[in-house]
């Protein structure tokens, strides 16, 4: 999944950045209001992780604009702002979530995951499709039990297609949600990869449709 992280100062920045890529993330970051609200207008991302206090554009108009033009990718919002008025107001402004500095990046990284779910439907950090199963805590499938051996390209794109279960999902919206900006994502490439994970899961779980892209499972009840 792809997230944009917004964070003026650079140390906190590299930090959430490294967590994130840790948890199998794909991480854009920016420092200023003006480039993130391009960003989180074009850029397609699975979720925000965005600083209130920045230089250029506040991050609190930085969300009431994207809320205002239909923007519902989801949001948390990060900040040295603790009192509840600044809180309240974030919410109200649209933020799915919000978390205060300083903070531990295993709390940061359980609220996003949180967040992403509800997005889909989900409560749970466990993800199930027939025999699969995803625990996207932990970055753990398994089929039938038996736990399988990942590269993390390959846990990205299984946990995309599962997070949306039930959906085709195209090779270039695959790529776009998995791979960072410089990398190599000619439809081969995906095709290729897509190979590797039906070799160690088993053909059956993810399925081609022909011109349109993957799909596992059923869409979640």
């Amino acid at each position: 999944m792809r997230v944009l992280v917004v964070e003026d100062e650079p140390r906190i920045g590299a930090m959430i950045r490294n967590a994130l890529e840790q948890a199998g993330y794909v991480a854009t970051c920016v420092d200023n209001g003006k480039e993130a609200w391009f960003e989180g207008d074009t850029g397609g991302f699975d979720a925000v992780i965005l600083d209130l206090g920045l230089p250029a554009l506040d991050g609190m108009t930085v969300l009431k604009r994207w809320r205002d033009a239909g923007n519902s990718t989801p949001v948390l919002v990060l900040t040295a702002r603790d009192g509840w008025r600044e809180k309240v107001e974030g919410i109200d402004a649209g933020a799915d979530d919000y978390l205060t500095k300083p903070f531990r990046v295993e709390e940061l990284l359980a609220r996003l995951r949180a967040i992403t779910r509800r997005v889909v439907g989900r409560t749970s950090a466990i993800i199930k499709a027939g025999s699969l199963e995803i625990d996207t805590r932990h970055k753990v499938a398994t089929v039938d039990g038996e736990a399988k051996s990942l590269t993390a390209m390959e846990y990205r794109a299984l946990a995309y297609l599962a997070h949306h279960q039930g959906r085709t999902v195209s090779q270039v919206e695959l790529a776009d949600h998995i791979y960072d900006g410089d990398s190599d994502r000619d439809t081969n490439t995906i095709e290729v990869l897509i190979g590797r994970i039906r070799r160690k899961i088993g053909s059956n779980l993810i399925e081609t449709r022909r011109g349109h892209g993957y799909v596992i499972g059923s869409p979640p009840v």
